[in-house]
């Protein structure tokens, strides 16, 4: 490829995959050119069929080292491995909650580390991390800043460090006509229909589906439609927060949500007090699982999530009353049990919570399929800034998607 300036600096790369299809080798040579570089296909093999794997051999050049270590920093989280391998360079934290300067910053694809000439694949993959060493166990892993212990090892810099993109060809099969993230006008009954096949192949390999909700499905009366979903096995882990718990048991304690009546539609007088009220009355009776054995709480998302075993975590935030005593208000504690809890989750359907679905986006990786149904395109779209690219959104209200969804898994079972 032709350039103005001469280039002194250069590295020769391999990407291979479904490069073509996924569009990964139009990107990785525009951000060559876009960073100021210049490239050269020295080789390429293109897959004669959809489910071929096609490979490219690229010659990277820039005029100073730095610009060419900023190109291969950017194409390496598409893929890009530099042809002549080397181990990953190590260094070691000298403080305790940060990580070595220049450490490897982590993408939520599959990655994968050279250690002693062999490619070890790092365990709990999670953006925005760092990836400690324990050479002794030959063991890598994403460990967040916040859990940096001194003496540990972390990979700094890209060599010896590889991504492997999540592809067109691995994610094709359940959401073919969903050809945008996000949009107003994609037909919500065919959506709908391929959100519930999905659900039902999660259940069938027998991995966990985690609903991250927000208050709004207490609102829209949405209530009946959740309860069914956790009877019917189709939700094993519920996360949300303070505000989704405590509608949900105002409505099951006084029939109101937020003062107002949720069948006829009635502002209730001093109905502004229910939430506190339920809430007051859980913490008397010391928490939501007790009060279900007292038989203070009958009915609901939460009394069903007790009932039937669905593990739900609730994490606070500063505008939280009371908090319900489950609520955890600790948000580094948050995280630490989030991070646990989603371990075997397979499928994310994430239900009109803006603030709870980029925190639970932010800590899954790639492979796990991420629908996420708002009425504000908004949410999804921050979803996919933040580098949950993998979420599919659906821009449509809360109670006629559950209403669906419903419908259609209590058919298909």
């Amino acid at each position: 490829m032709p350039t103005d300036q001469i280039a002194e600096f250069t590295e020769t790369v391999e990407v291979s995959g479904h490069i073509i299809d996924s569009l990964i080798l139009p990107k990785v040579l525009d951000a060559i050119t876009m960073a100021g570089g210049s490239f050269r296909i020295d080789d390429i093999s293109v897959g004669q069929t959809r489910h071929d794997a096609s490979a490219a051999r690229i010659a990277i050049s820039a005029p100073t080292q730095a610009m060419l270590d900023e190109i291969l920093a950017t194409i390496s989280d598409h893929g890009a491995v530099p042809v002549h391998g080397q181990d990953c360079r190590l260094a070691t934290a000298d403080c305790q909650g940060a990580f070595p300067e220049g450490f490897y910053s982590t993408t939520n694809q599959r990655t994968e580390v050279r250690i002693n000439g062999q490619w070890l694949e790092v365990e709990s993959q999670e953006m925005d991390c760092g990836i400690c060493v324990d050479a002794d166990d030959q063991k890598v892993r994403c460990v967040p800043m916040s859990e940096v212990q001194r003496g540990q090892q972390f990979v700094v810099g890209y060599a010896g460090v590889r991504v492997h993109p999540e592809t067109r060809g691995a994610a094709a099969h359940g959401f073919e006509f969903m050809n945008s993230s996000v949009s107003t006008e994609k037909p919500k009954g065919v959506a709908t229909a391929q959100v519930a096949r999905e659900i039902l192949r999660a259940r069938r390999e027998g991995t966990d589906i985690l609903l991250v909700g927000g208050p709004a499905i207490v609102n829209t009366g949405s209530v009946s439609h959740m309860t069914r979903l956790i009877q019917g096995g189709f939700v094993q882990k519920l996360f949300a927060g303070n505000a989704l718990a405590a509608h949900d048991i105002e409505h099951a304690m006084f029939g109101t949500s937020l003062g107002v009546h949720l069948k006829s539609g009635e502002i209730i007088e001093a109905g502004h007090e229910h939430h506190l009220r339920d809430i007051n009355r859980i913490r008397r009776i010391g928490g939501i699982r007790q009060a279900v054995e007292a038989e203070q709480l009958t009915s609901g998302i939460m009394y069903e999530c007790v009932k039937n075993g669905v593990d739900f975590l609730l994490a606070g935030s500063i505008r939280d009353d009371g908090p319900l005593p489950e609520v955890i208000t600790d948000t580094l504690d948050a995280q630490r049990q989030m991070r646990e809890a989603i371990r075997g989750v397979s499928f994310c359907l994430m239900i009109a919570t803006t603030l709870h679905s980029i925190a639970v986006g932010n800590l899954l990786p790639a492979w796990v399929r991420v629908v996420c149904v708002d009425i504000n395109p908004s949410t999804v779209i921050k979803l996919s800034d933040r580098g949950s690219f993998q979420t599919i959104g659906l821009v449509t209200d809360v109670e006629p998607f559950l209403r669906a969804l419903v419908s259609d898994l209590e058919q298909a079972s």
